[in-house]
């Protein structure tokens, strides 16, 4: 009885894994949903239409993007992670769901837990540019001047609980830099007012920066990302000034947690392979960042760090979305 109770059971695992194999080399067989959890037109919807279109192409089935904007980008992580793990529904999203979690009191899911990571797709730094009118050509300029400036100077942001706001913050803490928080409500309103010299420096997103950084209208001086910007090879990273200071405007997909392994596997070879294709890779270094590409493992751990690390920001300034 004993043998044949081991022989059932040695049949019943080579069966999940047989299966597994199929499931894998089956999917998908049906629609696959991508949700984008921010309004079209973006840089996030773009990417992930050129993905789906990708997707398409190698797999033959038919990959829909689903825009679902709200209480930045939370509304769509939580469908996602209450969607079926069944391999039909993907998250793709930015580095605001690391954020998002320690910026707001109370959300519905925990990422770690009811989330897995897929592929780290690309990489977007913040750069941080000043008004001309700032005698400051170096981050380290920049910060002693904000001491001998009564009362500090301004700095600009895309919003409260951004990357771009918690990128001040970090120079606060990281350089015991003096400043005043103004924050606008999104890139293009923050941009125009740091143009027009309303505030003094802001951490800007690579792609409204660029335009105003090649007329003059704003001075760079460092990029957010831990390794230069092939967009701005010349900046230092503010890393390399301010040993920890990292903020990178990332971009990667997510499945629902319990998703076979081999449909994970699956997608993330499938979007190594959509990274090496010119149109998707050129529409990526327009948007001023770096294709990436990453194991669902290498994701994983990238992600918590990144969590651990505004968690700390988050808590050490006092900052919330009240």
């Amino acid at each position: 009885m004993n043998k044949r109770r081991s022989l059932q059971l040695a049949v019943a695992g080579l069966g999940l894994i047989l299966g597994g194999a199929v499931c894998a080399q089956s999917w998908p067989v049906k629609p696959v949903r991508i949700l984008v959890p921010f309004a079209p037109g973006g840089g996030t919807d773009i990417q992930g239409r050129l993905l789906a279109r990708k997707f398409y192409d190698s797999m033959g089935q038919t990959f829909v993007v689903e825009n679902r904007a709200g209480a930045s980008g939370l509304i769509g992580a939580e469908l996602i992670a209450r969607s079926p793990a069944d391999g039909y529904s993907i998250l793709f999203t930015t580095a605001s769901l690391s954020v998002n979690v320690s910026f707001y009191k109370k959300i519905a899911f925990d990422p770690l837990k009811d989330l897995v990571p897929v592929s780290w797709v690309s990489s977007v730094p913040l750069v941080l540019v000043v008004h001309p009118s700032v005698p400051a050509k170096t981050p380290q300029e920049l910060v002693a001047l904000t001491a001998r400036q009564k009362g500090g100077l301004n700095g600009a942001s895309n919003g409260a609980g951004t990357t771009s706001h918690l990128s001040l913050e970090m120079l606060k803490q990281f350089a015991g830099a003096k400043l005043e928080h103004i924050a606008y409500k999104g890139g293009g309103p923050a941009i125009a007012a740091m143009v027009s010299g309303e505030v003094d420096f802001q951490f800007a997103t690579a792609l409204a920066a660029q335009p105003f950084i090649k007329q003059g209208k704003v001075r760079a001086l460092a990029v957010t990302t831990a390794k230069r910007s092939g967009a701005f090879p010349d900046l230092p990273t503010m890393a390399s000034i301010y040993p920890g200071f990292e903020s990178d405007n990332w971009y990667a997909m997510f499945f629902p947690a319990g998703t076979p392994k081999e449909i994970v596997a699956r997608l993330n070879a499938e979007i190594l392979k959509a990274l090496k294709a010119p149109d998707l890779r050129d529409f990526i270094v327009k948007e001023g960042g770096d294709p990436v590409g990453s194991t669902p493992a290498e994701l994983a751990e990238y992600f918590k760090r990144e969590l651990d690390k505004y968690a700390r920001i988050i808590k050490a300034g006092n900052i919330t979305a009240d």
